[in-house]
């Protein structure tokens, strides 16, 4: 089997990555569209990296409002914090699409369970380095809710998405509710917002389809 290609497994050779999974620490399972994962209140030891499909990471409070932090796309990971220290969940992992999902024993790997072997230190640090990257993104998810009103996290959020694909034309990983989930908002203000910025020649959608014409800077055409 090839080496799936996921910032997890940098560095590691085709032999490194067969030595890893012949160590008994890996597992894949298929999950449906809407089929949780991992559940609020469980423990878990495994971090999970999506081979394909994608994963909202989300929240539930008491009165049923779901919030969603995250979307995972393929190749990338989630729950590793959790596998790691041990700590019991405080969200839901949920597949957003039809996902087959590679689950690995975290705690196992990083308390040395495997240091012998040569992919151990690499991936330590790849885990470091995704657990940065998290840092980031979820800083930028906080500067994209502080705004009290629904035009700015719209545009923030919109305007985040444009730069980091390089592009004014690009898919967003939500529908119109999961959008109103992740910025806070209701998702009728959102949808209304939304409306006025195409009728204001703002940018144009189709479902998760968007293209932007005065949110962002030059640089992009």
């Amino acid at each position: 089997m090839k080496k799936f290609e996921s910032p997890l497994f940098a560095e590691l050779s085709e032999e490194e990555y067969h030595d890893m999974r012949s160590c008994g620490c890996m597992r894949e399972k298929n999950y449906k569209k809407d089929e949780c994962i991992l559940h609020t209140g469980e423990k878990n030891n495994e971090a999970g990296v999506v081979l394909y499909g994608s994963v909202n990471i989300e929240n539930i409070d008491l009165w049923g409002k779901r919030t969603i932090l995250s979307n995972i796309v393929q190749g990338q990971i989630f729950g590793e914090t959790y596998a790691i220290t041990g700590d019991i969940l405080l969200v839901d992992a949920v597949a957003a699409e039809d996902s087959r999902i590679l689950f690995l024993n975290g705690a196992g790997i990083v308390h040395g369970h495997h240091s012998d072997r040569t992919w151990h230190k690499k991936v330590i640090l790849n885990l470091l380095r995704i657990s940065n990257r998290k840092n980031i993104e979820l800083s930028a998810r906080i500067f994209q809710t502080s705004f009290k009103k629904t035009r700015p996290r719209i545009e923030s959020y919109l305007t985040a998405v444009s730069r980091k694909s390089n592009a004014r034309e690009f898919d967003i990983p939500f529908n119109r509710q999961q959008l109103a989930d992740y910025l806070n908002l209701d998702r009728s203000a959102l949808s209304k917002e939304l409306m006025h910025m195409r009728d204001e020649g703002l940018l144009d959608f189709h479902k998760n389809h968007f293209r932007l014409y005065e949110l962002i800077d030059d640089s992009l055409d």
